[in-house]
């Protein structure tokens, strides 16, 4: 799974990824900065079970600090989108190119209105940053119609396509974007769409793309540059918008984290606030940026918005969840004898037959059951996982 950082130029996307990841990136004060995508990876942060337990972890693909589970997720910082970029202006083409295989997008604007929709530098206040939020998504939609729009005149009135074979040509098409055939079908209802398609127009096909794109590329906006005065009325327009939404300074966020990194506070990711450590020598510009922080983002908003951000893109837009294999179900460890090893992202509503193919193609293939190691209950293949869930699975040798 991978979530892309997504917005026009200027906006603080490259910000936000470098506070979500600690990876060097360029950052500046102008227009595309960003001209290749930069990955990178961020940790999804979550109550470990072991707190539950009582028990002591001893995590191999993850970290557990103080019965809070940090897993490793991807994210893509892609370069700045701006109005036409469909059409190709800016780095359109290649912005849209990088979204292929995008699962969820972080949508990072500028709630301060301080850039415009090119992200040029404006007066405080001067952009409304509800358009931005507009033309991304409309821009999306464009891009993925051009791509769905390609001959489909031909196609659809010379073969006499039938509508089952549309959604086969559709969902072919758009396979490279990430969109499924149930995606398809689904997009089709809700668009009230029936008949021939040599007869569907193409405000018929924008409508079907709109379904589409919430569907695969699901979307949360990081209202960003909370520290600024002028932000605080657009974050009540935005979330009055409807879209899910998170208040962001990303540039307190990445304070913090480099402040970490130097040993001169302790701070985790999400916490609402930190504390200088002892021996920390610093500088009265370092006190005051530090206070600045507290006063400006972390008191009046509980925490800078980013570790959010990330958790929801995962929680809430790809309905994830987490569970622990273990493979001794009474000691919960694997064969090493690490307690609680691996923690295990995975969509909700997946089987337990899911996970073990997702472990290794062997184990799911010559399953035989499941142990639920909480309580020793044996469980079926179809058995519908649950957060928090630990299992080990049982397979012929």
């Amino acid at each position: 799974m991978q979530v892309g950082i997504v917005g026009k130029p200027n906006a603080g996307k490259s910000t936000f990824f470098s506070a979500a990841t600690l990876t060097v990136v360029a950052i500046a004060n102008y227009p595309f900065t960003t001209i290749k995508p930069n990955r990178g990876i961020s940790y999804l942060r979550t109550p470990c079970v072991c707190r539950e337990l009582g028990i002591q972890d001893q995590p191999r693909n993850s970290r557990c600090v103080d019965g809070e589970r940090f897993i490793p997720v991807e994210l893509i910082d892609c370069p700045g989108l701006v109005p036409g970029a469909s059409a190709g202006r800016g780095l359109g083409n290649q912005f849209l190119d990088d979204l292929r295989k995008a699962d969820a997008l972080i949508h990072v604007v500028d709630a301060s209105g301080t850039t415009d929709s090119e992200g040029k530098p404006s007066a405080t206040g001067a952009h409304d940053p509800v358009e931005d939020i507009g033309f991304l998504e409309k821009e999306l939609e464009a891009w993925t119609l051009q791509i769905l729009l390609k001959d489909w005149d031909k196609v659809s009135r010379k073969t006499g396509l039938t509508s089952e074979e549309a959604v086969e040509t559709m969902a072919e098409r758009l396979s490279g974007l990430g969109m499924k055939k149930f995606q398809v079908e689904d997009a089709l209802k809700l668009a009230g769409l029936r008949g021939k398609p040599s007869e569907w127009s193409r405000e018929d096909l924008g409508r079907v793309v709109g379904f589409l794109r919430r569907a695969a590329k699901p979307m949360l906006i990081a209202a960003n540059k909370i520290d600024l005065p002028s932000s605080k009325e657009n974050v009540v327009r935005i979330r009055q918008n409807g879209s899910l939404m998170v208040p962001v300074s990303a540039e307190a966020e990445l304070a913090l984290r480099r402040a970490v990194e130097k040993g001169l506070i302790s701070y985790r990711p999400g916490d609402p606030d930190f504390s200088v450590n002892a021996s920390a020598k610093l500088s009265p510009e370092q006190k005051a940026g530090l206070e600045m922080i507290r006063k400006q983002v972390l008191a009046p908003e509980g925490a800078t918005g980013v570790q959010e951000c990330i958790n929801s893109a995962f929680f809430k837009l790809l309905d994830m969840i987490v569970v622990y294999p273990v493979e001794d179900p009474e000691r919960w460890t694997d064969h090493s004898g690490n307690v609680l090893p691996d923690a295990i992202l995975i969509r909700k509503g997946a089987t337990l037959k899911e996970l073990a193919l997702r472990i290794h193609t062997d184990l799911g293939e010559r399953m035989l059951y499941g142990v639920n190691a909480r309580n020793g209950m044996r469980l079926g293949e179809s058995y519908v996982l649950s957060s928090g869930d630990i299992v080990s699975v049982v397979s012929a040798s």
